[in-house]
């Protein structure tokens, strides 16, 4: 049924996925959220309005310090859903399949299907560029799904009350945002949880996997005017930094970022309706991952189904005068995870252990039975979710890359952030997280940090394995 359109399949009759009961195995609902950050209420934003998501972390396990692997869309999820690291998929960039590189791979949702499982997709789980091609499945991956549906949606041609803060930059880069009134029937969100809510229905027989993938809060910023109206302007603070602190950022950081810096050219004015975008749409996303949990309490299906939320990749609002993602910064490596699995006895706890996104694969394997390949590159961290104050990774790595085949590697410690550009412009960042949380002072040409910079390049260079729990 891979490719199914979105019509054929709400037409369908019931499907009949086998004879054994769902009960005997835990589901698995797989959320996805596309640039989202850690602005969220259960994370401690004192602004942000998520009481979904606050109530998903409050029956399950939110984790403090979790980290992407590649601050990209495409990079990002083809190594969460594969279990490779960046440098073993070789997908650097969007606009690339997992096929295209790994032809063999046994992805997470394709072992679950192999396992028994009904798998499905409804939104972006694999890359889809935002808004250019929703509705399009040109880089999934069709042996991860028996059903996989693109919803289209209106997007940057919504009708309703918005502006582009940066007409300057193309569609899916640009700081656009739309309120508008009535149904949000036509938006490809809404339409991807109602189909995981109609897809839960037709399959009570097998049990599944479903990937649900938002594409809020990626700009355009689009949401109904209410999740607008939670935020007024003269409420909303631009980010402050020190004026000279690009002073001691290597240029291959400046770099990088292709554009999204100096405040992409916004004013105050203009960054305030920036935020208030981008928290409404948060907002907006939290509502529909609402109508699917409350789904699943109708269908009394809470108590036998792993729920996991995660952001691709963080997302810069003004810090370090830098907006949106494609850092190597705190703001743009650390994101949003949140894992309740029935009878944990960590749940309704956080954990400040480091984790990274790469270890979801051999997590949710653990967690529902299907055996994991032997060469994945995470670590399952099941024991987290019993015991979240537990000591577990030394360090969480992350890598990015620019333009003129420029690299940077990043390694997170409990403490240190140590970031090492290569050529063809060479440079090194080390900050003391704890001291200077939102890494203004760049100590790799301090003497008197020169003992931790050489123990923090001795970190990245044992690499991921000597990291290990």
């Amino acid at each position: 049924m891979t490719g199914m359109t979105r019509r054929s399949f709400l037409a369908a009759p019931a499907l009949l996925l086998g004879q054994k009961s769902a009960d005997e195995r835990f589901n698995v609902l797989f959320i996805a959220s596309d640039d989202l950050n850690n602005s969220l209420g259960c994370y401690g934003h004192p602004i942000v309005k998520s009481p979904n998501l606050d109530r998903l972390a409050s029956r399950g396990v939110r984790f403090d310090r979790a980290y992407c692997q590649f601050p990209l869309c495409g990079p990002s999820r083809t190594s969460i859903l594969s279990g490779m690291r960046p440098d073993t998929t070789r997908i650097w960039k969007n606009e690339m399949a997992v096929r295209d590189t790994m032809p063999d791979a046994i992805t997470l949702p394709q072992l679950f299907r192999q396992s028994g499982y009904s798998s499905a997709r409804f939104g972006k789980m694999y890359h889809m560029n935002v808004p250019g091609s929703v509705g399009k499945p040109l880089w999934d991956d069709p042996p991860s799904w028996d059903v996989a549906i693109s919803p289209p949606g209106l997007e940057n041609t919504t009708p309703g009350d918005g502006r582009n803060i940066t007409p300057s930059h193309q569609p899916g880069n640009a700081m656009h945002w739309i309120r508008f009134l009535g149904s949000d029937a036509e938006q490809a969100d809404a339409r991807a949880a109602e189909d995981t809510i109609s897809y839960i229905d037709r399959n009570q027989s097998k049990p599944w996997f479903i990937g649900l993938g938002f594409l809020r809060p990626h700009v355009p910023h689009v949401a109904p005017s209410k999740f607008f109206d939670m935020y007024p302007l003269d409420r909303l603070t631009p980010t402050t930094n020190p004026v000279d602190d690009r002073k001691d950022i290597p240029e291959a950081s400046e770099m990088t970022i292709t554009g999204r810096g100096n405040d992409m050219g916004m004013t105050q004015a203009d960054q305030r309706e920036a935020l208030r975008g981008y928290y409404a749409s948060v907002s907006y996303m939290d509502s529909l991952v609402g109508r699917v949990l409350d789904h699943l309490e109708k269908r009394s299906a809470t108590n036998r189904t792993v729920v996991v939320f995660w952001g691709d990749h963080g997302w810069h609002l003004g810090e370090h005068y830098r907006w949106q993602k494609r850092s190597l910064f705190e703001e743009s490596a650390r994101v949003p995870l949140i894992v309740a699995a029935p009878g944990r006895k960590g749940n309704g706890r956080s954990s400040r252990s480091l984790v990274e996104l790469i270890d979801l694969y051999p997590t949710i394997a653990e967690l529902c039975g299907p055996q994991a390949p032997e060469n994945l590159e995470g670590q399952s961290f099941v024991p987290l979710l019993d015991n979240p104050g537990r000591k577990w990774k030394k360090a969480a790595f992350t890598q990015v890359a620019g333009p003129e085949e420029i690299v940077g590697r990043a390694v997170r410690t409990e403490r240190y952030r140590y970031i090492r550009w290569t050529k063809p412009y060479p440079g090194e960042e080390l900050y003391d997280c704890e001291k200077d949380p939102r890494e203004f002072q760049n100590l790799a040409k301090q003497p008197s940090a020169a003992k931790q910079l050489a123990q923090m390049r001795a970190v990245l260079d044992a690499g991921w394995r000597a990291a290990k729990a």
